[in-house]
């Protein structure tokens, strides 16, 4: 029997949401910043849980997805987006600005993030591309800095952390998942040279918005 989504259930929810952030922000370095996604089923307990603990909340950034893949109920709008929560301890963090403008092809970049989903590399049923992994730790970190995935599921912030030059700690609570995790982050290689692989990223995902964007057009002609 589904269980029923009643207000005790949502406190549950919300007092674990409050328990691990508060974990988080503990080890978080005082210049360093937290990224969370999640959907509208959980974000506005996050967010109200970022406020009560005084969190700096810097953007909320909303991951559109153009190929979302559609709904069988015809009684709902077809899911296309997440919420990704920014936040710090105070208003002095670290932010990679010039990052930003350069994975945004010379602009700066906005908090609406376009960016197809891709076929899952695991059978982990929440895995984000790596694409969107490299956009976060680019920008909220520096080389050699320590990245703190508390679910890490099948290893996809390790992955990205690995091959960018930083070092991960992860945790995981599904046996299986932390396997797949290991072997993945294990077998990724560090990159070497960065600015090759940063202009392999902002060609790929230029080409990658262009396709799209002609795919939509097509749609509506």
């Amino acid at each position: 029997m589904q269980e029923k989504n009643t207000p005790f259930r949502r406190g549950i929810i919300h007092e674990f949401n409050k328990k691990w952030i508060e974990g988080c922000v503990r080890v978080l370095k005082d210049d360093g910043t937290i990224w969370i996604s999640g959907t509208l089923h959980n974000h506005p307990s996050i967010g109200v849980v970022l406020k009560k603990l005084s969190l700096w909340i810097i953007n909320d950034i909303i991951w559109f997805k153009p190929n979302a893949p559609p709904l069988i109920q015809k009684n709902r709008f077809v899911p296309s987006t997440e919420l990704i929560w920014l936040a710090s301890k105070s208003k002095r963090y670290y932010f990679n600005y010039e990052m930003a403008v350069k994975l945004s092809n010379g602009k700066q970049m906005r908090n609406l993030w376009e960016m197809p989903a891709e076929r899952h590399k695991t059978s982990h049923p929440t895995e984000k591309p790596e694409k969107l992994l490299e956009r976060i730790i680019l920008i909220g970190s520096k080389e050699g800095d320590v990245i703190l995935d508390p679910f890490m599921g099948s290893g996809t912030t390790g992955v990205v952390a690995k091959r960018l030059n930083r070092n991960f700690i992860g945790i995981e609570i599904d046996e299986k998942y932390y396997n797949i995790a290991k072997n993945r982050i294990e077998s990724t290689p560090i990159e070497n040279n960065l600015v090759k692989f940063l202009e392999k990223l902002t060609n790929k995902n230029a080409l990658q918005l262009d396709f799209y964007s002609n795919t939509e057009k097509e749609r509506c002609y």
